[in-house]
């Protein structure tokens, strides 16, 4: 194993020391317990946002930290939950009296402690509102989850719900948007390569030379089938077509296209896949009104992708465009 590391055990308290000096404009990182919040305290009255998950999926969750997403995110360790114990300050912190809006990827540890969390804010007199992705159409049950997992679309919800609290919008109203989010968007992704987790030390899992897993987890999660490897559009089509079929995209619809690297793919490699992505779509008679290409929730070093769809309205559009400053995205500000 050849990782840039000191000590495996270090590795998440290093690297988010490393994230605040980086970026110290935009965040403030807090220690002991460990948790990020925005450099410029929301105003009284605005809806708190936040998010967090195990590390090793960077920039998820502390790159979208900051203005028109979240107010604060909760690194555990490497695939692992953040415990209640960071998530309740985490809480406190990102609340200006509005309340706190919870978003929750769909695996069982994270529901578990953010609920524990909410329900320790809710003492404390913290209106808490939880909104549970679950965009995953691989497989209902996994490792990890009761039901479908939470990928590619906790971008997209961060993203909206972001923009939808920044512009006043009340506890309720901003949970609603997310859960619209949710509604409305389906992913699939696909594994070329395992990832290494640092304190474990060799590969989670055995992948052969000419095999790829399709629709992967982000923890390496097994997925629907393995195959011999395939040309790129090939590989986006098996990716594809479930999506839009859950999905139900119909001629006339417009919507989001998202093609997330997995860590380890570059982005020639993402743009090649978007392409034909796009192409389906409109063989479908939709409209890509808006794109996003790069590695935005990723597995370490994993080679692959994800393709999330999210069909969109006006007001959905609207609040994507909406201005965002954090490390990961940023436009209109």
């Amino acid at each position: 194993m050849k990782k840039l590391i000191n000590d495996p055990r270090a590795v998440v308290e290093e690297s988010v020391q490393g994230f605040g000096l980086a970026y110290p404009n935009l965040v403030t990182v807090s220690t002991d317990p460990t948790f990020i919040t925005r450099k410029d305290a929301p105003v009284g009255g605005k809806v708190g946002l936040v998010s967090g998950g195990g590390s090793g999926h960077e920039p998820l969750h502390a790159g979208f930290v900051g203005l028109g997403m979240l107010d604060a995110a909760v690194p555990g360790a490497v695939f692992t939950s953040p415990t209640p114990d960071q998530i309740l300050p985490a809480t406190l912190a990102a609340n200006s009296g509005a309340g706190v809006v919870h978003i929750v990827k769909n695996y069982t540890g994270d529901v578990l402690n953010f609920e524990t969390a909410a329900e320790l804010a809710e003492a404390e007199g913290v209106s808490v509102r939880t909104v549970l992705v679950n965009d995953d159409v691989a497989v209902e049950d996994s490792l990890y989850t009761a039901g479908r997992r939470g990928v590619g679309g906790t971008v997209l919800v961060e993203k909206i719900a972001g923009a939808a609290a920044e512009r006043g919008d009340d506890l309720d109203a901003v949970a609603a948007v997310g859960e619209r989010v949710n509604a409305n968007v389906r992913t699939m992704g696909v594994a070329l390569s395992a990832c290494t987790v640092p304190h474990a030390g060799t590969p989670s899992f055995d992948l052969a030379e000419d095999e790829i897993e399709i629709g992967i987890g982000i923890h390496g999660e097994p997925g629907r089938h393995r195959i011999p490897m395939e040309n790129a559009d090939g590989i986006t089509d098996r990716l594809l077509e479930p999506v839009l079929a859950d999905l139900g995209i119909t001629s006339g619809d417009k919507v989001l296209l998202f093609v997330n690297g997995m860590g380890g793919t570059p982005l020639s490699e993402l743009y090649i896949v978007c392409r034909r992505a796009a192409q389906v779509l409109a063989d479908r008679g939709a409209t890509v009104d808006r794109s996003l290409v790069g590695n935005y929730i990723t597995a370490l070093e994993m080679q692959g992708c994800s393709i999330s769809v999210l069909r969109l309205d006006d007001e959905l559009t609207g609040l994507w465009d909406a201005p965002v400053h954090t490390a990961a995205l940023r436009w209109g500000v």
